[in-house]
């Protein structure tokens, strides 16, 4: 049976070979003071026969110098939003000749702990996360953190938030414009900041027009395409005085699953929260209130640059804008 082992040199065969202690090796491979220049020599010449091959990151970390990565973690790297994010940033980190590490925590604040640490521990110049967590007071330290599509909490932080609110407000208003005014919502869970902050603006739209908010017609929680059917049927199922005759999607799970409840069912308009791939190729190309992930990527990757280029102004919040993009769906009138 052949052997497992790996052949690559160590550094303690660097050190057989030339007859010296594992410390004055590390001392010659990271060029310290203190050995002799014959001993140096000696260590060089059995580094070039064995081929050892230094490790630069340990180096890097022992001498405390940059690592030249970014971590990055984001909810889930399969959802479009959060996919273009983590290419705006590993453009931006690949300008400037680093590294980016990606990781999913899945909205599980004990993983996202977990991810973050590990990031921590092989010493990423700065962290930036999407986070599960609400409390983030155990990321104070000397790494800069940037925070993107929801704030920190108990930690002051740079940050790259969406226009949350006033992108809701806007989409509720167009289905008011249409004559709506039982309009439903179907949305994440409101403890993330994201949902309670486009439930907020679904509220006030309504507020502000004198139209009663129907509770019964606000249904949160629902965090995937299969859920947000479910509970756009079970609208769709309610007495025809209570039925809602339009929704508002509160991302782009949640309009997808109510695209697929809405195939067989009468015409209900639809607006959503964020784009997603072939929105302008349906039958009914879906209305949507528009942003620019990508730019939110580039944003956060700006300003964690900006505090390792030595930065050491207050905490930046920066606000990207969204856009209601109307192709037809948010355009259905009331029966």
């Amino acid at each position: 049976m052949s052997s497992l082992r790996s052949t690559r040199p160590t550094i303690r065969d660097v050190a057989s070979r030339a007859g010296v202690s594992l410390k004055t090796v590390s001392r010659v491979i990271n060029d310290e003071p203190g050995v002799a220049v014959a001993t140096a020599a000696r260590v060089g010449d059995a580094i070039d026969e064995l081929g050892f091959q230094r490790n630069d990151l340990a180096r890097s970390l022992r001498q405390g110098v940059s690592s030249s990565t970014l971590g990055l973690v984001i909810e889930d790297v399969a959802n479009p939003f959060y996919s273009a994010i983590a290419q705006a940033v590993e453009a931006a980190a690949r300008e400037r000749g680093y590294l980016l590490i990606t990781a999913s925590c899945e909205e599980d604040p004990e993983r996202e702990r977990e991810l973050v640490n590990a990031l921590l521990r092989r010493r990423v110049d700065a962290l930036l996360l999407v986070p599960a967590s609400r409390e983030h007071s155990y990321l104070a330290g000397d790494t800069p953190v940037v925070f993107l599509d929801r704030p920190p909490a108990g930690l002051e932080a740079d940050s790259v938030l969406l226009d949350n609110f006033g992108g809701a407000r806007s989409a509720v208003e167009h289905l008011l414009a249409h004559g709506h005014r039982r309009i439903a919502m179907v949305g994440d869970t409101e403890d993330l900041f994201t949902a309670a902050e486009r439930l907020a603006g679904y509220r006030h739209a309504l507020e502000a027009a004198g139209v009663p908010i129907r509770e019964d017609l606000i249904r949160l929680g629902t965090h995937d395409a299969a859920q947000a059917e479910r509970v756009v049927d079970e609208l769709l199922a309610l007495p025809p005085d209570r039925r809602p005759t339009a929704l508002f999607a509160g991302n782009n799970r949640n309009a997808v699953g109510a695209l697929r409840a809405l195939r067989t069912a009468p015409p209900v308009a639809l607006v959503g929260f964020d784009d997603f791939e072939l929105a302008d190729l349906l039958a009914t190309p879906a209305t949507v209130v528009r942003h620019d992930s990508h730019r939110m990527g580039a944003h956060a990757a700006a300003l964690a640059f900006a505090r390792l280029d030595g930065g050491d102004h207050p905490p930046r919040r920066v606000i990207v804008p969204t856009e209601l993009v109307v192709r037809g769906s948010g355009e259905i009138p009331p029966p």
